[in-house]
């Protein structure tokens, strides 16, 4: 199984918009970070976790030109706003994409994309909308997505919830505030743990740095990547002080996972 992340920066993007710090100035490409998400890919398939604003161009760049599904870890925009860009993977040949979730987060999906989910609004002759279709998850219940076993789990965001998934021997949490004991129970066994980390403070919504660095060391993931960066942390500022066997990401960061999705 193969981990790309095509982004792994916090909701504003890095660089900022009018930011002259010094990650957003900085020469270290690691340090320009897109808005999260990842693709996975085994067995022949591609899943998309996430459909974030450049998606476009990080599919580009990560040489991926198909995908087979997607899952929704919540409906915010930083995660979402990319959707679009799903017309050039489904449709005509491609057919129909199956896009997962949380049901509250795809209702209102349903809701703000409605030139895609309402049957009655029907492209103008000439144009296109992306050829998808929505399935609710539950927490807890694992399901298969093209053909991969996944696992969702629910986590809370602050005032709201969002989903983690497990597939295989790789969990992918983004978002979350804490994990709690039945979501380490359930995330035992991993050889990849990717979680967010926002900054070196408490943040009301998001785990930070130093509590990710405790929920890794608590599930115990061979290897742990820490997503959802903010400008206030350089990449190798942040590597530096990190424990062996937690790292942060980057975008373009391509993981090979060894244990097979089949013995899951």
């Amino acid at each position: 199984m193969r981990l790309t992340f095509l982004g792994t920066g916090t909701s504003f993007g890095i660089p900022q918009i009018g930011c002259s710090c010094a990650v957003c100035t900085s020469a270290d490409p690691r340090d320009r970070r897109n808005r999260t998400g990842v693709a996975v890919e085994a067995n022949g398939k591609t899943i998309l976790v996430d459909t974030p604003p450049e998606l476009r161009l990080a599919m580009l760049k990560a040489g991926i030109g198909a995908v087979d599904a997607v899952l929704y870890t919540h409906d915010h925009a930083d995660h979402t706003h990319g959707i679009d860009d799903l017309r050039a993977l489904s449709g005509h040949n491609r057919g129909t994409v199956p896009i997962y979730g949380p049901a509250d987060a795809l209702e209102r999906m349903r809701l703000k994309f409605d030139y895609i989910f309402d049957p009655l609004a029907r492209p103008i002759p000439g144009s296109s909308r992306p050829d998808v279709q929505l399935h609710a998850l539950e927490s807890g219940v694992e399901a298969m997505v093209a053909g991969l076993p996944v696992l969702p789990l629910r986590f809370s965001h602050g005032p709201s919830d969002v989903f983690g998934y497990r597939i295989g021997a790789l969990a992918y949490l983004t978002d979350v505030k804490a994990v709690p004991a039945d979501a380490r129970a359930a995330l035992q066994g991993l050889d990849v743990l990717v979680l967010n980390a926002l900054f070196h403070r408490a943040h009301p919504t998001h785990l930070s740095i130093p509590e990710a660095v405790e929920a890794a060391r608590a599930i115990g993931a061979r290897r742990t990547y820490l997503t959802h960066l903010t400008h206030e942390t350089g990449h190798a500022a942040l590597l530096a002080e990190l424990p062996p066997g937690v790292e942060p990401a980057y975008d373009g960061l391509v993981v090979e996972i060894a244990s097979p999705v089949a013995d899951i």
